[in-house]
């Protein structure tokens, strides 16, 4: 039995999978949002311990008294926290969303040697979200890291259930801290941070289980003992469920944010800053994400139709002809622009416009946006042959019709109702010698949706608008 831990972005997630059966045994209905989501009213400021507190509540919960045979903690790419000589959490746990770097960001940016050095050696663009320039930001600030311990949220997590401090090569590669070429941490960086690389955690990879703690044992329910797996970052496992760590297959995953990956040999860095390159547990990924995208839309809907369902707004079909256009940076820009600043909002807004219309222009601005990233990936690492679709945006027939409609691709739906919390079933799997090779992997689709020509013809000419538009208001 694998028993998955996931502190996501905004909700702690948990599954109980069965290897023999290949099938869920039990799984949180939902994910359970933050109860403390934020700390000193800043968004994507955490209180680590309370996170970790939910999220081993949760996994109590699901793991219902079962034997488990390996424990597998989650989280996300981009978060940082630092913790005092006697381990307790000084800092939140800064996540992607906190926008607290943008000043120390667009300082570095403004040196274009600077900016290609960096993005070349660490495959990230110099942007607020990575944990090394929120870790700048404190040290301009006067924090002081003597004898401090760096972690990312979901390393804590691994501490706090082993009493080891461990991070994986793949989500430092998320957090802009690590040195691609040389597989360790870049040197160069910490020594502009002020810290020494041993304040980090031992790199490590699944192949490599610790013991699960007295006190990690009490909390779970669990035997002591039990292996835990080391942290990996829920968009890695999203490649890992996809099926998609071999070329060819692109992975696209639409929750909080937005994704699309491609497996590739070797680390792939464009000449000028578009895409991104991190590590899945195997290979390289090459791929682009966005801020906006289920975020903007929860906002629209919690802002326009406060009691409405997702689905009742839906139900009717909708003309995109004459909508209005929304850029999707309520949050700043992430790829292809990595403008952390820029901001977003509805254009050539018109009276007769109702709040659905502009809901209904949350929903295609999010995907134009996307769709930007694809045809900067696909610019210099190909165009895939598959593309395999999951997250929040599967609840949606209506959305998930309309990213194929604008890709004028084919794209098949995850089976899985959280991927990432399967890909780390299966993670945990090969960690304990259940899973020959994670590459084997099959994945399940639920079904292929088919892009209508006639209305991918209609989104080209809107994307071509939607771009007219971000290129005026780039800041």
């Amino acid at each position: 039995m694998i028993l998955v831990l996931e502190a996501s972005s905004a909700s702690v997630k948990a599954l109980l999978y069965d290897p023999q059966k290949s099938a869920v045994v039990r799984m949180a209905g939902e994910p359970y949002p933050y109860e403390v989501s934020h700390t000193g009213g800043e968004t994507g400021a955490q209180d680590a311990d309370a996170v970790f507190s939910q999220l081993v509540r949760l996994g109590r919960e699901v793991a219902g008294g079962a034997e488990i045979d390996a424990l597998v903690p989650t989280g996300t790419f981009h978060s940082v926290l630092v913790c005092g000589r006697d381990m307790t959490p000084v800092t939140p746990a800064f996540t992607w969303e906190h926008t607290g770097a943008r000043a120390v960001a667009a300082e570095l940016r403004a040196s274009k040697d600077y900016t290609a050095r960096y993005y070349h050696r660490c495959g990230c663009m110099v942007h607020a979200l990575y944990p090394a320039f929120q870790l700048l930001r404190l040290k301009r600030q006067g924090f002081c890291f003597d004898g401090a311990a760096v972690f990312s949220q979901s390393g804590y997590h691994f501490w706090r259930l082993t009493g080891k401090r461990r991070e994986t090569k793949s989500t430092v590669s998320g957090s802009g801290l690590l040195n691609i070429h040389e597989l360790a941490y870049d040197e160069e960086l910490f020594g502009e941070i002020g810290i020494t690389t041993d304040q980090a955690g031992r790199l490590t990879d699944y192949r490599e289980t610790f013991p699960l703690s007295a006190e990690g044992a009490g909390l779970l329910g669990l035997r002591q003992g039990t292996p835990v797996v080391p942290s990996y970052p829920d968009g890695a496992l999203n490649q890992v469920a996809a099926g998609a760590l071999v070329p060819g297959i692109m992975s696209c995953s639409i929750g909080t944010s937005a994704a699309l990956r491609l497996s590739v040999s070797s680390p792939l860095v464009p000449e000028t800053p578009s895409t991104w390159c991190y590590l899945s547990p195997v290979s390289w990924m090459s791929g682009a994400a966005t801020n906006g995208a289920c975020n903007c839309v929860d906002w629209a809907k919690n802002n326009f139709f406060p009691n409405v369902s997702y689905a009742e707004l839906e139900k009717e079909p909708v003309d995109f002809s004459g909508l209005p256009f929304f850029l999707p940076f309520l949050f700043g820009e992430r790829c292809p622009g990595w403008m952390d600043s820029r901001r977003g909002g509805f254009f050539r807004l018109r009276a007769e416009h109702s709040a659905r219309d502009m809901y209904f222009s949350v929903l295609e601005g999010v995907l134009f946006n996307l769709y930007q990233c694809y045809e900067s990936l696909r610019a210099i690492a190909g165009v895939p042959r598959h593309i395999r679709l999951s997250g929040g945006v599967l609840n949606s027939p209506e959305w998930t019709q309309l990213c194929a409609d604008i890709f004028g691709r084919e794209m098949s739906c995850a089976k899985a109702p959280q991927a990432s919390l399967l890909g780390g079933a299966l993670v945990g799997m090969a960690a304990i010698g259940q899973l020959a090779d994670l590459e084997s992997y099959t994945v399940e689709t639920q079904n292929t949706v088919t892009p209508d020509a006639e209305r991918h013809r209609l989104f080209q000419e809107r994307f071509a608008a939607y771009m007219e538009l971000y290129n005026q208001e780039a800041v």
